[in-house]
């Protein structure tokens, strides 16, 4: 039920850290990709050595770690996850919590997401008990976050009562029933993604600047709704997204060939930017400079992959979605090519320079249908497509 989730955790300072590790190990049994941020008094109970060994991935620890903010950003890494669950759950984390505190890694992660949350609280009776903490998570229920525990029982300070960590069984439970079959669940979606690379010969090709960063979004937000998603990408620079069916091409005609093979499917989202023509006689060997001038390239025209599925009579998806990468006259050139094409939706955007969408981390879209153009705010591509795969669940249900 887990495989493929992404799993945020965070580990607080507590004597219960400990049973963080064998959390991470459950967790990762059942399929679960786990990305641990350890609090400096979590390093006071365990390692980021055992941390790490066990998860499988690094260890996440300083908020101005320049070479991590320069990969991923704090901000994303609190956005590309599933669910962020807090295990150990520290009187200190959820005062934080509670009241919009971001002075340490877990605390921004914590602010700075829009994913689901899980808090495992684990601390002394007294604490537990205390009226600022009894507020504290009342106004986490408030804003939605999930408690699972604690559990009554012997404390390692000698006391006995409410306040000790639920068992990582336990927790396990919880992130499965906070996970459970989403409104895609059943569904099949194809999404492609990234540039195409059209060889001139061994060592040319010819390519565009699409980085693939909005098709991995809408992949990610596709399969966290339950969806089975087979995602056929050209040479992008970003990753595929965890817990999909990756199927990597080159050219334009292996993303058809790949588009093909996929199908039946119940939605197919074209998110690539493939490439519109090839070199006709491809030279096996590299070109070389000659006195007798620049050589000559003929041209031939690619595939319309997204014409081509939109017009199928028998394995045609019931919804079929386009991109339409525009530079001026957004709207109407979307407008026309969605007639042209014959897909049910184009998402339109703005890729001129000035806009930095490509291979930037925001995206201005706009959504053409036959009800006709919704303008969606500037968001992250993350946001985009969250909210873009929110809406292909309703016009699938």
């Amino acid at each position: 039920m887990l495989t493929g989730k992404h799993i945020l955790l965070i580990i607080g300072g507590g004597i219960a850290a400990f049973k963080s590790l064998d959390l991470i190990r459950r967790l990762r049994e059942r399929g679960a990709i786990v990305t641990p941020v350890l609090t400096t008094a979590g390093e006071a109970f365990v390692t980021p050595l055992s941390v790490s060994a066990l998860a499988g991935s690094k260890v996440y620890r300083d908020l101005f770690d320049l070479t991590d903010e320069a990969e991923m950003g704090h901000i994303q890494l609190s956005r590309v996850a599933d669910l962020v669950v807090v295990a150990p759950g520290t009187a200190d984390l959820m005062a934080k919590m509670a009241t919009g505190l971001a002075n340490d890694l877990a605390s921004t992660l914590l602010l700075a997401t829009d994913t689901p949350v899980l808090v495992a609280p684990a601390m002394n009776v007294r604490m537990w008990d205390h009226a600022a903490t009894q507020r504290n998570a009342r106004r986490l229920a408030d804003d939605g976050v999930a408690l699972v525990g604690p559990n009554e029982g012997d404390m390692a300070c000698g006391e006995y009562g409410p306040g000790r960590m639920a068992e990582p069984l336990e927790i396990v439970s919880a992130i499965e029933s906070r996970l459970a079959a989403g409104p895609l669940s059943g569904k099949r979606i194809l999404v492609t993604s990234g540039p195409t690379h059209e060889p001139i010969d061994p060592v040319r090709y010819i390519a565009n600047r699409s980085s693939g960063a909005q098709g991995t979004a809408i992949g990610h937000a596709l399969a966290s709704l339950g969806a089975e998603v087979v995602f056929v990408t050209g040479p992008a620079e970003v990753a595929p997204p965890e817990g999909v069916t990756v199927v990597p091409v080159q050219t334009a005609q292996q993303m058809l060939d790949a588009v093909e093979s996929a199908l039946p499917a119940d939605a197919a989202v074209f998110a690539a930017a493939v490439a519109d023509w090839r070199v006709q006689g491809t030279s096996a060997q590299k070109l070389k400079k000659s006195k007798d001038g620049l050589p000559d390239l003929s041209f031939a025209e690619n595939p319309d992959i997204l014409e081509h599925v939109a017009h199928l009579e028998e394995r045609r998806p019931a919804l079929v979605i386009g991109f339409a990468a525009e530079t001026n006259d957004v709207v109407e050139n979307a407008t026309a090519k969605r007639r042209r094409k014959g897909c049910d939706w184009i998402v339109a955007n703005d890729v001129s320079e000035a806009t930095g969408v490509m291979g930037g981390n925001d995206n201005t879209v706009t959504v053409i249908d036959d009800a006709g153009a919704e303008n969606w705010p500037t968001m992250t591509k993350s946001e985009v497509a969250r909210r873009l795969a929110t809406r292909i669940a309703e016009a699938l249900n």
